[in-house]
């Protein structure tokens, strides 16, 4: 914070400061600032005119040569305009980190695709068991960092292209079931408007999607069906009541089922004409409500059913759903909290969260799965980025944006991401 700038306030930068901001604005009053409260001068009215926006780039240039930064809000229905000191530029990143992440990155996941590729021991010897691990496992790291890839640089170029300071992606290495946990980008500065912050938080999502669902038909075409073990492992019947509890709880899982998602669903049926997985039989159930039951709950096991035996590539197209899930989760600063942030506002987004997590806490009654996306909305939910602009509202087309990134959440949303039989 420039403190100086706010302490040196004299009549003639007021009188320069007031001469600028009526060429904008309807001033009704003016109330002058301090360090503690961060601004150096307050001004309520109305702005002339319906385009905010061309305003607001208007006053940030005029105020340039002041190292002072206009901030548009709405107060008890008035357009307030503050005047804050302006940031220092950010320092440029010199990559070498994103580098040395990336190549960690990439060794992750070739050995991931490897290890779930390979059916039998590799070759005696470090020089052939690489080579193995590298032949058998470069077709799963090309799907899953092609897919990261597009996600984060999506939001890089966006942000380029509209002058915001983003940072290169930082790809996180981890020896999980993809070999990482993604990626990210630093976004260095507060965005301008909430048209910008769709921008940006809508690309990454929409390239990531798009390429997922290349790669998840590619790796579907590779893919086979398979029978799946017709009965739950045989449980000891002795013990009472908590000791079967407790044996139930302890089982070993024989096969682990992957998730869910309507999008998903539709792609397995397009390749192989049917929802999978197909159980055997539906109980006396009929059809519709068995698939809502498995579908939110992932029970009952499809015991003695058909479900497709993933590819290496399709694991990695399904995750990208996944991922894609995650970041349109409608909270905080995540991707889906940005589109939330800029169809109804910060603060009735902020509002809404509780409501989120009481939903997901009542679902997680049915199923012990949902207390997971509650954990990551309760994580990454507190916070909503705070556009410089929050009076400019978004244009008809951003607005349809905004709303096919909420239904791309829904058909993406996997209830049930992994579960055992």
């Amino acid at each position: 914070m420039h403190s100086s700038i706010i302490e040196s306030m004299d009549n003639g930068l007021s009188m320069d400061l007031d001469a600028l901001i009526t060429r904008v604005m309807s001033v009704e009053d003016k109330t002058l600032g301090s360090v503690e409260q961060g601004f150096v001068v307050r001004y309520r009215g109305r702005l002339m005119g319906e385009d905010t926006a061309r305003l607001y780039d208007w006053l940030e240039d005029a105020l340039r040569p002041y190292q002072l930064t206009p901030v548009f809000r709405m107060e008890d229905r008035r357009h307030v305009v503050y005047f804050i000191p302006a940031q220092p530029q950010p320092k440029p990143s010199s990559g070498r980190l994103n580098l040395i992440l990336f190549i960690l990155t990439l060794i992750s996941v070739i050995y991931t695709g490897g290890a779930m590729s390979i059916t039998q021991e590799p070759p005696p010897g470090f020089i052939p068991g690489l080579m193995a691990y590298l032949s058998a496992g470069w077709p799963f790291a090309v799907a899953i960092l092609s897919i990261m890839g597009a996600h984060e640089f999506g939001h890089y170029l966006m942000g380029r292209y509209h002058n915001v300071h983003v940072s290169l992606p930082y790809f996180i290495p981890f020896p999980n079931v993809f070999g990482t946990l993604g990626a990210v980008i630093n976004m260095k500065e507060r965005v301008k408007n909430r048209r910008v912050l769709l921008d940006i938080g809508i690309a990454g999502p929409l390239s990531g999607l798009v390429v997922s669902l290349l790669v998840l038909g590619i790796g579907l075409s590779l893919s086979n069906l398979s029978t799946l073990p017709p009965a739950p492992p045989q449980l000891p019947s002795e013990g009472g009541f908590f000791q079967q509890f407790l044996d139930r709880l302890t089982a070993p899982v024989t096969l682990t089922l992957e998730g869910n998602s309507i999008l998903y669903l539709l792609m397995k049926y397009l390749r192989f004409g049917m929802l999978l997985p197909a159980p055997a039989d539906y109980g006396g159930v009929p059809p519709v409500l068995y698939w809502i039951r498995y579908f939110f709950t992932a029970s009952p096991p499809p015991y003695g059913g058909v479900d497709v035996s993933l590819h290496p590539v399709a694991w990695a197209g399904w995750g990208g759903l996944l991922i894609t899930a995650l970041n349109l989760i409608p909270a905080g600063t995540l991707d889906g909290g940005h589109l939330i942030n800029v169809l109804i506002g910060r603060k009735r987004a902020m509002r809404l969260l509780p409501w989120i997590q009481g939903i997901l806490l009542a679902m997680s009654l049915l199923s012990i799965n949902w207390l997971i996306w509650l954990l990551l909305i309760s994580w990454l939910g507190k916070a909503y980025a705070e556009p410089l602009d929050e009076i400019t509202p978004l244009d008809p087309p951003r607005k349809a944006l905004a709303v096919l990134g909420i239904i791309i959440f829904f058909l993406v949303f996997t209830p049930v991401p992994i579960s055992g039989m």
